[in-house]
């Protein structure tokens, strides 16, 4: 008998709106070569934390409670080593993105295994080093101007996951936030 699904919940920084379809547009290039699942266009703030649905909403209206807009800026079309971060654009750790991830981690009581790394994943999957390689060229080949490319993070969105769905079909967006522009 399968075990029920695990639930999380994590913080997603939003691209604007006028972003996103060349995000989607290059995401479906790679996932039509590569494979892989659809997922929405996000800059990962807070990795998964397990807590109950209220409790995540209330945190996560906390912490974007006096958070203001900031850029992203991209650095590069990078490749990572595990299914979650196979290829995406590695985003500049300014004050601004670091103080957006650390504000979120320590209202959610989110602790990172590791030092936060801020990107967007442009595809999720299981890519040998050759693979991903070959996908990181084409994501250059298919849209070489990112690499620069600042944009304004002007919503968060809390989602509820299932960290084991490698189809990402189960993620859910529970609640927005459109943070200041003072």
């Amino acid at each position: 008998m399968a075990s029920p699904p695990k639930i999380a919940y994590c913080v997603f920084a939003l691209p604007p709106d006028d972003l996103a379809p060349r995000l989607r547009s290059l995401m479906d290039g790679l996932r039509s070569e590569f494979g892989g699942p659809q997922f929405v266009p996000h800059v990962t703030v807070v990795g998964p934390v397990s807590l109950a649905e209220d409790n995540a909403v209330s945190k996560f209206r906390e912490a974007c409670d006096g958070l203001r807009a900031y850029t992203a800026t991209v650095d590069r079309v990078a490749t990572g080593t595990f299914f979650y971060q196979c290829v995406y654009l590695l985003i500049h750790p300014t004050a601004e993105v670091v103080e957006a991830s650390d504000r979120c981690s320590a209202q959610l009581g989110y602790k990172s295994p590791t030092p936060y790394m801020p990107h967007l994943s442009l595809l999720y999957g299981d890519l040998t080093d050759e693979e991903k390689k070959k996908a990181q060229e084409q994501a250059n080949d298919l849209d070489g101007s990112f690499n620069g490319l600042g944009f304004l993070i002007s919503r968060l969105a809390l989602y509820k996951i299932d960290p084991d769905d490698k189809t990402c079909t189960s993620w859910e967006k529970i609640a927005e936030s459109t943070l200041g522009t003072c």
